[in-house]
């Protein structure tokens, strides 16, 4: 009932303001009336009625227009004021002040452009929070590598150094380029995804030939550490964007290697169920709490950020993942318990 009573003063205001100017205009017209009719008795013409009629219509407009014109200028400070907190608060979103909370007592008066502004602003407000909050991200993701590259390459110069330590702080120091090298690449990936605006490069293809060849390209990795692989694959063809999917499947796969323990096992499943297809990967690596969850795929969030830098990452794998499976209209849910593995399920509602 609340929400009725604004609508219906509205309603009325409009119809009162119609028949206002109605009324106006009425006068106007009888005004222009009288003016014509004395001065046609005065100079003792009697014109055709057809003139008359132009006469006192052009004559009625421009009294119409007179009358306007002296009531708002008497009534224009009072419309200034009344718009003045709009006007001032719009100044203040345009200056980068998104703190703008106007007084509801104005929505009476204004309606939904009260919320409408209200609403801009704790949007905007919440993007800067975003903002100011990935800006921090990134400044803390550069400056650990950066910090570590230029302390070991201080201690370089110190000529009383072995042979093995040196090789050890090269080591280091290239293993941390690497390491902001692959911070900038995701960084520039993630902002390009979130900025497409245009269809995906889409095409038809064998995904478990694309699955089963990135599992063996990361062969290396998961041979070092003795892990077993569970390939079930079957012969699917699907309409995606390739090169993205590959990014997907990198990014997921090498998570799973990373954080399985030596003679693990991860099990790559990919099936077709009620004309969706699935894929699955299942590893029995560290696990992820049930809090953290829920926020694996913000940008640098990282489950446990005590991992030593043997496990670290920039916290940007599965954001990048998150979006490009946003992008193809699919959906990716997890599904974890700390110290017994994760499954990641990826859902695509297309087939062959």
């Amino acid at each position: 009932m609340k929400k009725r009573r604004p609508e219906r003063s509205h309603i009325l205001l409009k119809i009162a303001g119609v028949v206002g100017l109605c009324a106006v205009f009425a006068v106007c017209g009888l005004g222009a009336y009288g003016i014509t009719s004395l001065f046609y008795g005065y100079m003792g013409y009697h014109p055709h009625d057809l003139v008359k009629a132009l006469v006192n219509s052009v004559l009625s407009c421009i009294l119409f227009i007179g009358v306007g014109m002296i009531i708002s200028f008497f009534t224009m400070p009072r419309h200034r004021g009344r718009f003045q907190p709009l006007i001032d608060a719009l100044r203040r979103i345009a200056m980068g002040d998104f703190r703008v909370n106007l007084d509801i007592k104005l929505a009476h008066e204004w309606g939904e452009l009260v919320e409408g502004i209200n609403h801009v602003a704790e949007q905007l407000n919440e993007m800067e929070k975003l903002r100011q909050e990935f800006i921090s991200n990134v400044s803390h993701e550069i400056q650990s590598p950066l910090t570590s590259i230029s302390g070991f390459a201080r201690a370089l110069h110190n000529e009383r150094l072995s042979p093995e330590e040196r090789k050890r702080y090269l080591e280091i120091i290239e293993s941390e380029s690497k390491r902001l090298s692959k911070i900038s690449d995701n960084l520039l990936k993630l902002t390009a995804l979130e900025g497409i605006h245009h269809d995906l490069e889409r095409k038809r293809y064998r995904l478990d030939t694309q699955l089963r060849a990135i599992i063996l390209a990361c062969e290396p990795q998961w041979m070092d550490k003795d892990i077993e692989m569970d390939i079930d694959l079957e012969k699917v063809e699907i309409v995606a964007d390739e090169d993205m999917l590959n990014q997907v499947w990198t990014n997921l796969l090498g998570n799973s290697i990373k954080f399985t323990g030596a003679g693990g096992k991860i099990s790559v499943k990919l099936e077709t169920v009620n004309g969706q297809v699935l894929v699955k990967m299942i590893d029995t690596g560290i696990g992820i709490s049930k809090e953290n969850q829920e926020r694996i795929f913000e940008r640098f969030f990282k489950a446990d950020p005590s991992r030593n830098r043997a496990n670290s990452g920039s916290g940007l794998g599965l954001a990048i993942v998150k979006k490009i499976i946003d992008l193809h209209q699919a959906t990716i849910t997890v599904h974890s318990e700390v110290g017994k593995g994760t499954t990641f399920t990826i859902v695509f509602d297309q087939t062959a």
